[in-house]
């Protein structure tokens, strides 16, 4: 972060009330494949951003007197942690149980990188849902169709038959932009944003595919520039997370459906097996009660941004955590990148104090899940 004393005010800290608030294959020999493909990958170049003015404000909701003091006490660790970070941090967490929520700047808005994918998927289930398309559905790779970026397709012979569940995992496991553009293809773009903004989301968007240039006859947001592939808040992805760990996917005052329950689980299962883990499941993995299976996540990553959205079964209820880190000083894309750091020691200090037991199994599971890191 910018040395901004004397300037910088002390943020202002506020107390409130409650706020309102199927199984999928894992990709074949793949995830032990990408350990060694990994420095082939090339990482997505940001879109220039300009310095954003820190605005910083921690806000929390608290149910009652004992609930207030742990979360003054946890507002001052997320505090401190944003401070120490040499960049801007924006965060949304909120204890689903509780309503106990803890926020850093949880409505400005920043880049996604691959955090969007994550509306993707969501538009993916409600098409599935609604029989528009299935997850049968085939799908062929081109050569075209093979961008630079994470992910593994780039490196398969093409052309080469795929299913939509197919792409849908290798762009949420493995964040694989060549599959992203596939289920983008196969959705529709514009269908997506219609999806976002049915939703409520006002500053979530997608503008483009990856990699990809845009139509000529294709008028792109004034922001475009800015954003790049896509824009959001902390609080806005929060929701979506929201919305995938707690299977809603009827209208509101619609009904659920028979199959609504093995749609939201096989995203799930896609999520829980997310490879890039050194964000927010970093430290959380080995807690008390850890299983494979704790954890549903995305990540975001461009050489100034680090983003990472969760949702975390504890012994104290779900907890979802949106935390994005950008303008960041450090740009590098090792093991110990400061942005990953700052965003895996918020996530620690959030769950230590909402849930000192320690983490849980997926709600619903059979309860035989390995031990996370096994």
């Amino acid at each position: 972060m910018r040395d901004l004393t004397p300037r910088l005010r002390r943020p202002q800290v506020q107390l409130g009330g409650k706020i309102n608030s199927g199984q999928t294959h894992r990709p074949r020999k793949v995830l032990s494949w990408l350990a060694t493909a990994w420095p082939r990958m090339m990482a997505m170049r940001p879109v220039p951003l300009r310095p954003a003015l820190w605005l910083l404000c921690v806000g929390f909701c608290a149910t009652g007197g004992k609930a207030q003091s742990t979360s003054s006490s946890i507002g001052e660790q997320v505090r401190a942690i944003a401070m120490a970070h040499h960049g801007d941090i924006a965060l949304f967490a909120e204890n689903l149980k509780t309503h106990e929520t803890v926020a850093i700047s949880p409505d400005t808005p920043v880049q996604t990188a691959s955090v969007i994918k994550l509306a993707i998927l969501y538009e993916a289930l409600e098409q599935v849902r609604s029989g528009k398309t299935h997850f049968d559905d085939k799908i062929t790779l081109t050569k075209a169709d093979q961008v630079q970026g994470s992910g593994v397709l780039l490196f398969f012979d093409a052309p080469l038959s795929l299913t939509l569940k197919d792409v849908l995992t290798m762009m949420i496991v493995m964040s694989d932009n060549s599959a992203t553009n596939l289920v983008i293809d196969h959705l529709g773009l514009e269908n997506v944003n219609a999806r976002i903004a049915k939703l409520g989301l006002k500053d979530t968007y997608l503008y483009k595919k990856i990699f990809t240039p845009v139509p000529a006859e294709v008028v792109m947001p004034a922001d475009q520039k800015k954003f790049g592939l896509g824009k959001t808040t902390a609080r806005e992805m929060a929701m979506l997370m929201t919305k995938i760990a707690r299977c809603e996917l009827a209208e509101p005052g619609g009904q659920t459906q028979a199959d609504d329950a093995k749609l939201c689980q096989v995203a799930l299962k896609m999520l829980h097996v997310q490879f890039y883990r050194s964000a927010i499941p970093r430290y959380l993995e080995g807690m008390p009660g850890a299983t494979s299976d704790s954890i549903a996540n995305k990540t975001g990553s461009l050489d100034a941004v680090r983003n990472d959205v969760a949702a975390i079964s504890t012994k104290n209820g779900m907890v979802v955590i949106s935390v994005f880190a950008f303008n960041n000083k450090d740009r590098s894309w090792g093991a110990e990148q400061e942005g990953e750091l700052t965003i895996a020691k918020l996530a620690r200090a959030i769950i230590q104090s909402w849930s000192p037991e320690g983490l849980a199994a997926w709600p619903g599971s059979s309860g035989k899940d390995t031990p996370a890191g096994k």
